[in-house]
């Protein structure tokens, strides 16, 4: 279904259907970054909390693990909404 990291083939390449009408918009960025917040906050209050580490590095390992989580969640939920958005047609 997908081309690249989040490019939509036109189209299947199994059935040949048109997969050119189906478009994610902003859903999967809103649902990377609730998803994405919603694991990183609490981990880095318990983290903080217990080791009690320099905010430098807080800072850094939380920026990391921010973006590597958005960066493997965001064509994971576009593929999602992508069929969800099918099946509904």
């Amino acid at each position: 279904m997908m081309r690249s990291y989040l490019d939509v083939r036109p189209h299947c390449t199994v059935c040949r259907e048109d997969l050119r009408q189906t478009e994610g918009n902003d859903v999967p960025i809103f649902l990377t970054i609730i998803l994405v917040a919603l694991i990183m906050v609490p981990l880095s209050h318990v983290i903080l909390a217990k080791l009690r580490p320099d905010p430098l590095i807080l800072l850094t390992g939380f920026a990391v693990g921010c973006a590597a989580l958005g960066l493997y969640l965001l064509p994971r939920l576009k593929g999602v909404i992508l069929a969800y958005h099918w099946a509904k047609d």
